[in-house]
């Protein structure tokens, strides 16, 4: 996710408990083998053993289409301490799909066959290579293919996103496709897609066979999901949720944002509130206020305002 699970981002939400491990934003490979420089910014938690403060492992994540750059690139990662490398064959953004990264190689097999054996080749044996993949391009054809030919190629896990590229993010996901992959390949395979609740873990699950599932737009929606599903999963009762709870976590965020800069922190702070708006009333109705605000020094006081009404 692109623009939105930075390193911050990822700092806030391994705060809080259920999430085993994340994965950076993709780093796009295109014509050349980067710098430490480039790789420490996109993921400065290499600094640091390759987790978050909170001690949550990160996964290095990589896009694009050149076999022998990627596996360039990839070795570099692992020689800075990256523990796993993930290659991203699930973007849809139009952009990246125009330069050869993503979704789009989902029409060719043989090709991300070739990426991963080169990666695989590259770095040690220690280090997993997993994937990431949609359910195909413009259709699902190709979906039992592509499972095969990248774990053919050395993939030791593979996350899928039960839609295809055209399909978007439009619901709904078919997770029962989630289950034919699964049945198609020998490793690990972790669900993903439309899963903003229990109640859609729950489905999924069932539909996929999977118990194990990737939250990506779910957990910024709603960040206590990670735990509320372990609670599940385990028969505990269900954790703090809801906009009291999440409110603090909102304004810890903002305030460790503005060290980056006020612009930057009150950006980020309007993007965050607008995917909290999506099944939160309360956070809808806090970001209808500060989308409003050009000012980030104006900010606090809504918080105090807001703390007030909730007494917090």
């Amino acid at each position: 996710m692109e623009g939105v699970v930075d390193d911050l981002m990822r700092d806030t939400l391994t705060r809080l408990p259920g999430i085993d491990w994340c994965v950076s934003e993709f780093i796009r490979i295109t014509q050349t083998i980067l710098p430490p420089r480039q790789f420490y910014r996109m993921l400065p938690e290499l600094r640091s053993g390759a987790m978050t403060p909170s001690g949550v492992p990160v996964r290095a994540q990589l896009l694009g289409s050149d076999s022998y750059l990627l596996a360039e690139n990839a070795k570099r990662l692992a020689e800075l301490g990256a523990p796993v490398i993930d290659l991203n064959f699930g973007c849809p953004a139009p952009t990246v799909n125009r330069h050869r990264g993503g979704a789009i190689l989902l029409q060719e097999p043989a090709l991300l066959y070739e990426i991963v054996s080169a990666v695989r080749a590259a770095v040690p044996d220690e280090i997993p290579v997993t994937a990431k993949m949609r359910l195909g391009y413009e259709d699902k054809t190709l979906a039992i293919d592509c499972a095969q030919a990248l774990v053919a190629g050395g993939a030791a896990s593979l996350v899928v996103h039960a839609r295809t590229k055209i399909e978007g993010y439009r619901p709904p996901a078919h997770w029962q496709w989630i289950a034919k992959v699964a049945e198609s390949v020998p490793v690990p395979v972790m669900a993903n897609g439309e899963i903003w609740s229990v109640a859609d873990y729950q489905r999924c699950r069932e539909e996929s066979g999977q118990a194990s599932v990737m939250l990506g737009r779910g957990l910024l929606a709603r960040p206590s999901l990670a735990a509320e599903i372990q609670a599940y999963c385990r028969g505990e009762a269900m954790p703090e949720s809801g906009w009291r709870h999440t409110l603090p976590i909102l304004e810890d965020f903002f305030h460790r944002a503005a060290m980056r800069g006020a612009g930057f922190a009150l950006s980020r702070l309007k993007q965050w509130l607008a995917m909290l708006g999506r099944d939160n009333p309360e956070a809808k109705a806090f970001c209808l206020i500060v989308r409003q605000l050009k000012d980030p020094a104006l900010v606090m006081p809504c918080f105090e305002e807001e703390k007030q009404k909730w007494q917090l």
